[in-house]
């Protein structure tokens, strides 16, 4: 079931590149966002009942009253979980968000101050199941971050309504706002806004490939998180770890996708021998079989002689979710280059992270975790440069700048220091 490379008799681990979008989907992204952009409202109203055969013809915006009877008819013990964890989201989010500061040196004050943005759209998808953790996961950090304004779109039920849970936890989280609209007509909405949907400054959430090429469309009108590929797992393993384990861990990421993608990375062969029945108990078991075994049809265990190498391995996967299961995770830890997310040890797995104990799900996908980092407030607020000099600071800088100024052929750049002596 799974395919297994042998780093020690020379295969090689292939390079990760950029997942190319279907050119149909980005055309018909292209076409969705210039339609919204047109018609507002009436094109988010059509576009719904064809590709989510749901009537919003009543209203695009969630009334408060609807939002009331949801938190009624929910369950109380996942009520309970939700607000545990938007809790443990606000105080790992708090921790993150830069701080102003000033210093003076020579006659000239400078510093850094921090302002929230504005406004920010949060994308919730829907279709194979309800994510009031992405809920979670996207307005938190908005609201922990001082943004004014937080907006959510996620895509209805046929009958327009939006599910319980989503609802709590939007009002849970803080959101200011709830739309009944989803995939790329949702995106367009939130960048150049519609009659019922005022844009916003920032797009931030997961979606399909859809909402995707939408994204990379508005990039630069509003700005966005990232453009997230199908989820991805990589797992380092010794002869520690529970093939038992290894194969529910496994499951459990392509569960989410078809297209999810899977790798784990073993320091003895005997791992990726005694993980293949487990493995294969465990997707026939699945209530969600069909997806998993497409899932796990992608999947490749790669053997390796040593700790060095893995982490090289690990160097090229570059995983969204890196899971550790040897003798000594941070022996490993140390050695590792960018990821998006760690889970160290036996009583760790990734859905901690997805459930909002010690990590936003929200992570870098198609080996973006190289440069790029996982949804932070500290990415929901600008830092921007303050400077004040006085006479005798510029005085005492300003012939370095004139020198610098002219030798770029920059005149009116030391003009404008001499005019001030």
């Amino acid at each position: 079931m799974l395919r297994i490379l042998d780093l020690r008799r020379g295969d090689e681990v292939p390079a990760r590149g950029r997942a190319a979008l279907d050119p149909e989907v980005l055309a018909g992204a292209h076409f969705i966002v210039e339609r919204v952009r047109a018609e507002g409202d009436a094109a988010l109203i059509e576009l719904t009942r064809t590709h989510d055969d749901a009537d919003v013809s009543s209203g695009l915006r969630v009334r408060g009253e609807e939002i009331a009877a949801a938190a009624e008819r929910l369950d109380a013990t996942l009520h309970a979980a939700l607000a545990a964890m938007a809790e443990r989201l606000r105080d790992l989010h708090e921790r993150q968000l830069p701080r102003p500061w000033e210093a003076e040196r020579g006659g000239v004050r400078y510093g850094e101050v921090v302002r929230p943005l504005a406004s920010v759209g949060c994308y919730v998808p829907g279709g194979r199941a309800s994510y009031p953790s992405s809920v979670l996961m996207t307005v938190v950090p908005a609201v922990v971050a001082g943004v004014e304004r937080v907006a959510l779109c996620t895509p209805p039920a046929p009958d327009g309504t939006v599910p319980d849970p989503v609802l709590v936890a939007a009002g849970l989280g803080g959101a200011t706002e709830i739309y009944r609209v989803g995939g790329a007509q949702a995106i367009a909405a939130l960048a150049h806004g519609t009659e019922s949907i005022p844009p916003v400054a920032k797009i931030v959430g997961p979606g399909n490939a859809w909402v995707t090429a939408a994204k990379r469309e508005v990039a630069g009108d509003v700005g966005i998180d990232a453009l997230a590929g199908p989820t991805e797992l990589a797992i380092v393993a010794d002869d520690t770890a529970d093939p038992k384990v290894l194969a529910v861990d496994l499951v459990a990421q392509a569960e989410h996708d078809p297209q999810a993608r899977t790798w784990l990375v073993c320091l003895e062969p005997e791992v990726a021998i005694e993980v293949a029945e487990p493995l294969r108990a465990e997707v026939e078991a699945s209530p969600r079989r069909a997806i998993v075994e497409e899932a796990i049809g992608h999947a490749v265990a790669i053997v390796v002689p040593d700790l060095d190498s893995a982490a090289a391995t690990i160097d090229v996967l570059a995983p969204e979710h890196l899971q550790v299961l040897t003798a000594d995770p941070r022996a490993l830890l140390d050695r590792l280059p960018p990821f998006g997310a760690a889970f160290l040890g036996p009583h760790t797995p990734v859905s901690l992270g997805d459930y909002g104990v010690g990590s936003n799900h929200v992570l870098p996908t198609m080996a973006t975790a190289r440069f790029g980092s996982g949804l932070r407030a500290a990415e929901l607020v600008t830092v921007s440069s303050v400077v004040e000099a006085s006479a005798e600071g510029l005085a005492a800088v300003g012939d370095e700048v004139i020198a610098v100024a002219r030798a770029e052929g920059l005149d009116a750049h030391a003009r404008a220091v001499e005019v001030r002596r």
